[in-house]
This record gives structure tokens, C-alpha cells and sequence, in this order.
């Protein structure tokens, strides 16, 4: 099996050693494109307006200045050789892609281009209480269990119109409780915020960031699945079409309702 891997924390990111460890044990046919600087929060943004450069790293091994959508592009038209790869996966990102998170995360957009690319392809997080510097996510947690998840869910297979999103609990591997197969939460709080600053030559300027504020969500969401110690997996896609809506608006503003099925 041929693996792209790619991320979304940049080329040095500790996420991707994790990341190489969990496909070194399915394969030896591992290639890497990352991006040579953070790209958290690009979600499947594609550099149009500037030349993208490229730096061999090692052997299967680049870094791209560039989004994740980029490195997967040019990953899997350009730079492996040979044969497409089997599996794109994403990450290990550090901090969780969940809930309304998925679709500003560049890490699950690393997976949705391989998708679109007509390739199987998982995005894999390592889900943190705290963001500080000082504070170590759970590395061997994902470690620990995403080989096993990433091989059986290959085993098993998934649309090709849909990626896999696993999110790993802040939580060492011996109190991991089970896996969960969720649905996508909303959080019941506004987490994002924004802080005004002034610099030295008395220019205002902001800083955007999250809040560590916690939900209270329902039963089945990936949110209640990593609060709660559990492996996370989601299947998503990019269809964003609101069906129920679809359906009251044809009866209202015309056009014969579409066809199920």
C-alpha cells in the first residue's frame, strides 16, 4: 500500500512523526508533503495568487509553501513517483477537528483533497484540554491506536464521496475508554474570539484564537465522544446542501423536488 502522508502544523510539526510511526506500521511505500509552515485554520484554501515552492527534505520527503490542499495537489500530480498513492492521511494535528472546527481545519482539508482526488483518505487529530505551549499532547495515544483503526477502517472501506475524521481523546492509551462512530456536534458556546492590540507605532492590530470553554453536547456527537474518553470517528463529505430546505423551497419559489434515491 501506498501512503501519502501531509498536515496542516507544518513540516516539524511532532504530529507528523506520529503520523509516520501509525503508516510505517501498515507500509514501507510512505511519501511526505507538508506544508513548511503552520497552516492552521487554511481549510481547503488553494494557493492561486502566488508561486508555490518546493524543498526536499529527504527521500519521499518534501515540504511545500503552501496550504494542505497544495501539498496533497502536488503530492499525488507531481512529486510521487509512479504509481497514486492508496491512502492520503492527514495529520496527526495537534489539538481536536471536531464539530463546526471540521471545516475551518486544514488537516481534514489534507483528507478531503485526497478524497477528491479519487483516493481513500483519513484525517487524524490528537484532541487537548489545554492549548500552552508547556502542555504535551498524548502523542502515544494516537500512536497507540491508529494503526489498528486506520487498518480496519481500509478493511472495511467508505464511500468514495466521503473522508474518515478521527479524533483521539486527551487521554494516555490505558484510559482510553472504547471507539465511537459519531455524527459531526455544534457546540452550545461561541469558542472563537478575538483580542485588539496596539503596536509600537500605534497601529490597532488583532490576534484571533479559541477559548477553552467546554459544551455541553448530545449524546452520539464526536464533541460527547472525546469529552467523554473516546476515540472519535466521523465520516464526513462536502455536500453542504440542506435537503429539508431544498424541499420547502421548491414548493414555495418553483422547480419539481428532487428526485431520492
Amino acid at each position: 500500500m501506498r501512503i501519502l502522508l501531509t498536515n496542516d502544523d507544518g513540516i516539524h510539526a511532532e504530529g507528523l512523526v506520529s503520523l509516520e510511526k501509525i503508516a510505517r506500521t501498515l507500509s514501507d511505500d510512505v511519501w511526505i508533503v507538508a506544508p513548511e509552515y503552520e497552516q492552521s485554520g487554511a481549510s481547503r484554501a488553494l494557493t492561486l495568487a502566488d508561486p508555490i515552492r518546493v524543498r526536499k527534505v529527504a527521500d519521499r520527503k518534501w515540504s511545500v509553501e503552501g496550504t494542505p490542499t497544495d501539498c496533497v495537489l502536488l503530492g499525488v500530480r507531481e512529486l510521487i513517483e509512479g504509481a497514486r498513492p492508496n491512502l492520503v492521511l492527514s495529520g496527526v494535528n495537534r489539538g481536536q477537528n471536531i464539530a463546526e472546527d471540521v471545516t475551518l481545519s486544514g488537516t481534514v482539508a489534507g483528507a478531503i483533497e485526497g478524497m477528491a482526488l479519487g483516493i481513500p483518505s483519513i484525517a487524524l487529530s490528537q484532541s487537548m484540554l489545554a492549548f500552552h505551549d508547556e502542555v504535551v499532547p498524548y502523542w502515544e495515544t494516537a500512536e497507540h491506536f491508529g494503526p489498528g483503526i486506520v487498518e480496519r477502517l481500509v478493511q472495511i472501506g467508505w464511500p468514495a464521496d466521503v473522508i474518515m475524521n478521527v479524533n483521539f481523546p486527551s487521554r494516555p492509551p490505558q484510559e482510553v475508554t472504547e471507539v465511537e462512530v459519531t455524527r459531526q456536534g455544534f457546540r452550545d458556546a461561541h469558542i472563537r474570539t478575538l483580542e485588539k492590540r496596539i503596536d509600537l507605532r500605534g497601529r490597532n492590530y488583532y490576534w484571533m484564537g479559541f477559548s477553552g470553554q467546554l459544551s455541553k453536547p448530545a449524546e452520539g456527537t464526536d464533541l460527547k465522544a472525546v469529552y467523554g474518553g473516546k476515540i472519535s470517528i466521523t465520516p464526513l463529505h462536502i455536500d453542504l446542501t440542506h435537503m429539508e430546505t431544498v424541499h420547502k423551497l421548491k414548493g414555495l419559489l418553483g422547480g419539481a423536488p428532487p428526485k431520492v434515491g
